[in-house]
């Protein structure tokens, strides 16, 4: 009953922050971000001013670190979020809880969600709901278009060093991904963000015969036999370094392993879909050569 009673005021006090806006439209929207991706758009198009929260996914630029955080986007509390007393969300539609979205909802906020399909059209979307819910249309569309033109430039030296692959008769590498939080690794199938930047990237992905994450094992790493295992910069720290990085169940005996081929990238740079993806597959394109 306490927390239903807690909700309930906190609605109310959501409605009567809105009331200025709705009678004069002159009070700026106070945004949660719950999506790093979304976060960075945020900070791209200047308008970092109305974040009141953002969600622990959001770690760039390294002022959004310091801002109030909700927690993790998948993991949200009502009470958490409306402490804040914010007036809309921005994210995807991997935000939940779902029951804490609907009480956000009946709270009164403005949900700006789009579609994680982990593609460049995402990235696209994200530019779009934050340019509505702040009203800065205009910047908007020319952040879209500047996003346009580097992804084309960044896909076009994709093809061409494919087309220099085959001409010098070299073979697709093989790229397993390795994930770390704790400690089990876990690779990555179809369906993710790292399996949609492996294929961007023009490379084959050793687990795409699965479907998202998966605990990694020593037998599955082994029959892989990846030639390049990618990662993140926080899985490798989380491994504590580099070294003991190779020692997760059977990636030492992998070509990779023998050759030390170990690529490790910002994660959210990587997996985040925000407006470093075009600069991000260049880098991954260059680490993959």
């Amino acid at each position: 009953m306490t927390r239903r009673l807690w909700l309930r005021g906190a609605a109310a006090s959501v409605a009567l922050a809105q009331l200025p806006l709705l009678r004069a439209q002159e009070a700026p929207p106070r945004l949660v971000s719950l999506s790093g991706g979304m976060t960075e758009v945020v900070y791209r198009l200047g308008v970092e001013n109305l974040l009141v929260g953002t969600d622990t996914t959001s770690t760039y630029p390294a002022a959004a670190l310091r801002t109030p955080k909700v927690g993790y986007m998948r993991q949200l509390s009502a009470e958490g979020v409306l402490a804040l007393r914010p007036t809309a969300l921005l994210g995807t539609n991997e935000a939940g809880p779902a029951r804490v979205l609907d009480q956000l909802k009946s709270a009164g906020l403005a949900l700006h969600l789009v579609q994680a399909d982990h593609s460049f059209e995402e990235l696209r979307a994200k530019v779009r709901a934050v340019a509505q819910a702040t009203g800065r249309i205009d910047a908007g569309k020319a952040l879209d278009a500047e996003l346009q033109q580097r992804w084309q430039a960044s896909l076009q030296r994709v093809a061409q060093a494919a087309q220099q692959r085959r001409a010098q008769n070299r073979p697709e590498p093989k790229v397993l991904f390795v994930m770390v939080h704790g400690s089990r690794p876990q690779g990555a199938g179809t369906d993710t963000a790292a399996h949609a930047m492996l294929s961007l990237a023009g490379v084959r992905n050793v687990l795409a015969g699965g479907r998202g994450y998966q605990a990694l094992t020593a037998e599955a790493v082994a029959q892989a036999a990846p030639d390049i295992v990618l990662t993140t910069q926080d899985s490798v720290q989380a491994s504590g370094g580099v070294e003991r990085f190779w020692q997760h169940p059977g990636l030492a005996f992998t070509p990779a392993a023998r050759q030390q081929r170990l690529i490790a990238m910002d994660a959210m740079a990587l997996l985040g879909f925000g407006p470093r993806l075009p600069e991000t597959l260049d880098e991954l394109r260059q680490a993959l050569a």
